[in-house]
């Protein structure tokens, strides 16, 4: 029984080992890295089931920080060089090497404004500098999650900086998968550059266009969102580093502010800089509404085009039918040979959840307190998300529906060709007035707007030729009237002309006669219309 007792106490050894925290002893998985803070957080937030380890930017963030911080604090001498060069080590076997990557189990959704996914960080690194220097896990009177890996440095600083760090490097990959669906766009555009096609506004025929400015608006449209996301990317590059607790510095010597931005840009290779004020920068959040304003467009965009794809392709024969999406999967399971444009509606269903993910990030943004703000962990997840969900959605757009997109040439052409819209290139020659009439007609009869302009004798059929060809449609060239200087519209119209500036200075004398009061002497006078006096009964009394 002693021996059964004594074997079972050396398997849980052997499979883990104890560690202490404030609220005491702990068992940890023997060959884990992360330790008993970790542990606590895996039990204390079983909430959404993706966890860091999911956002490998966010880890490459945090550690890049206790990297930076290794190295200022072994170039101010607050930390032993052995120790340093250990933590350093450590932090480049996670960024070199890619190891532990899988050392980071705990949900997005936490409790603690970011203290465990900071602790989580201070464990893994100080176990794998352990490591280095020779020591099992857990020896942390050899290297110290606290003293040591988070030297200098509180939650409230190395937090924010790692979290601004991993969403700079996010948004890289998004602009990345951007610009390729916008390429896309382009060549599509080029594709279908001399299929012409009716514009349409307000879901009414407007006036012709190509189907390839269709697609090169689409990819000019988000073009424009590239220097937006960038621009709301490099604002984050401001730090709170070296703030610690909340903005003054306590527990960080002289110099270390400077030192450990410097290091940090040495780290990543990007433009950091020091916020002015660190008390103002610890609790502010504004750097994330920025950045996720800038999805949110880009969302918006991106649902719409998506919109515009569902709509023209439309059918196929009692809808719009102008393109064709590649076909997918089955689109019913009741109604034969149905397919969905199920690539363009899983898009929209992703730039809907990245607007509500803006709306909670708004709130958790306003939700903050005095000198910190505790959400943002839930801002976390809904940056990482959208910059994830919207990276995945312009891939499979472009991929699975964008390049496979086909043109029916005809029934584009017909719509043209059926169209009272084609009536507006004639507005400069025959008037608005006389294009209301034709198109009212050729819409009550079903006639054909050339038919209609010839009979009326509106234009002569080469002109009209010319002005409705297929290249002028698509290019379209001014043909109204260009005047000469002095020319007027009483002339052009046989009126005489002094006749009616007569009649209109005549007019204009009577009414200064009527809204003149002389007042005499040397007073000047009052115009009756802007006369406030006391009688006003708009204005009452004057007091």
């Amino acid at each position: 029984m002693v021996g059964d007792m004594a074997q079972n106490a050396s398997s849980h050894t052997e499979k883990f080992r104890t560690e202490t925290d404030l609220l005491g002893r702990r068992d940890v998985p023997a060959e884990a890295y992360y330790g008993v803070h970790t542990v606590r957080a895996m039990e204390n937030f079983r909430i959404s089931g993706t966890t860091v380890n999911d956002v490998p930017e966010f880890i490459r963030g945090m550690v890049m920080v206790k990297k930076a911080a290794a190295i200022a604090n072994r170039r101010i001498h607050t930390i032993p060089n052995d120790v340093a060069d250990a933590i350093i080590w450590a932090c480049d076997q996670v960024l070199v090497n890619h190891r532990c990557m899988d050392q980071f189990p705990i949900d997005l959704f936490q409790g603690g404004a970011g203290t465990s996914v900071n602790m989580n960080t201070n464990e893994v690194i100080a176990n794998l500098a352990l490591e280095y220097l020779g020591y099992p896990r857990g020896r942390y009177d050899v290297v110290n999650p606290n003293d040591d890996v988070n030297q200098c440095q509180s939650t409230n600083d190395a937090y924010p900086t790692g979290f601004r760090i991993a969403v700079h490097i996010a948004l890289a990959a998004l602009l990345v998968e951007l610009d390729e669906l916008g390429h896309a766009l382009h060549e599509k555009g080029d594709e279908f550059n001399d299929i012409i096609t009716m514009g349409r506004t307000q879901l009414q025929d407007a006036v012709p266009m190509t189907l390839g400015q269709a697609f090169h608006a689409f990819a000019n449209n988000l073009a424009e969102e590239h220097a937006v996301l960038a621009d709301a990317g490099d604002l984050l590059l401001e730090v709170n580093l070296g703030a610690t607790a909340i903005g003054t510095g306590v527990n960080a010597p002289s110099g270390y502010r400077q030192a450990v931005v410097q290091a940090l840009r040495e780290v990543t290779g990007l433009d950091i800089s020091s916020a002015k004020d660190l008390i103002e920068a610890t609790s502010d959040t504004g750097g994330y509404v920025n950045v996720h304003s800038a999805l949110k467009r880009t969302a918006m965009k991106l649902s719409k085009i998506c919109n515009d794809l569902r709509l023209l392709s439309s059918g196929p024969r009692a809808g719009f039918n102008e393109i064709n999406l590649p076909e997918r999967q089955a689109g019913s399971s009741i109604m034969p040979a149905k397919v969905n444009p199920v690539i363009p509606e899983v898009v929209n269903q992703v730039c809907f959840k990245v607007f509500g993910n803006d709306v909670t990030l708004s709130m958790a943004a306003e939700a903050g307190q005095l000198q910190l703000n505790v959400m943002e962990p839930v801002i976390a997840q809904c940056l990482f998300e959208s910059i994830s969900l919207l990276r995945r959605a312009s891939m499979t757009l472009r991929d699975t529906c964008i390049t496979g997109i086909t043109a029916n040439k005809d029934v584009c052409r017909a719509y043209v060709d059926n169209s009272i819209g084609i009536v507006t290139y004639l507005n400069p020659v025959i008037g608005h007035h006389n294009g209301d009439v034709v198109g009212r007609e050729a819409a009550a009869t079903g006639r054909s707007v050339r038919d209609l302009v010839l009979e009326k004798g509106l234009i002569e059929e080469a002109d009209l030729d010319r002005i409705l060809s297929v290249d002028n449609l698509m290019h379209p060239e001014y043909r109204g009237k260009r005047y000469v200087a002095g020319e007027s519209r009483l002339t052009e119209l046989g009126l005489d002309v002094d006749a009616g500036r007569d009649s209109g200075a005549a007019g204009a004398s009577k009414h200064d006669a009527d809204h003149h009061v002389d007042l005499g002497g040397d007073q000047g006078s009052v115009d009756t219309a802007t006369d406030i006096s006391a009688e006003s009964p708009e204005r009452g009394p004057l007091g």
